[in-house]
């Protein structure tokens, strides 16, 4: 599909369902939701661990260029249509805004590997990422919002 800025959005990868207090959520479900948002350019939803409910949506959200609103404006209002469009049982309360989405030459977002950065999980480089520097950026906006730091090994 392609808007009307000229981006393409593709829905056809294997969604990856997350637990959370005993539900099952589509991530992919989330992420459609989030690229519905005006500002947000891309996207990417992963759950992380959570003592009470087991996992919890995380969003990571890329804005387009020339955005007027502020990051914490655009989080409030994706956490309020992921509420209205999925239901408060998604428990999505949270994302963060990054320059851009860690991904191989091919173009997959790098979810796995976000997710244990975000779990304190140790993790390899992979092979196949277009920009290893780009996993330094995820680290530190998810310890700007609370969320583990990496451990390579």
């Amino acid at each position: 599909m392609f808007d009307e800025d000229g981006y393409v959005y593709i829905m056809a990868r294997t969604d990856d369902i997350i637990n959370v207090a005993g539900h099952r959520l589509s991530t992919g479900g989330m992420e459609e939701v989030l690229a519905s948002h005006p500002d947000v350019a891309e996207c990417a939803v992963i759950g992380v661990e959570d003592q009470m409910k087991g996992q919890l949506p995380l969003g990571f959200l890329v804005l387009k260029d020339g955005v007027v609103g502020g990051p914490e404006d655009i989080v409030a209002d994706v956490v309020k249509l992921v509420r209205q469009k999925i239901g408060p049982v998604a428990a999505f309360k949270q994302a963060t805004v990054v320059q851009r989405l860690p991904k191989t030459r091919s173009g997959k977002i790098l979810r796995g590997t976000m997710q244990a950065i975000a779990d304190k999980k140790e993790w390899k480089m992979p092979a196949t990422i277009d920009d290893p520097v780009i996993l330094d950026e995820i680290t530190v906006a998810l310890e700007s919002i609370g969320y583990g730091s990496a451990r390579r090994d």
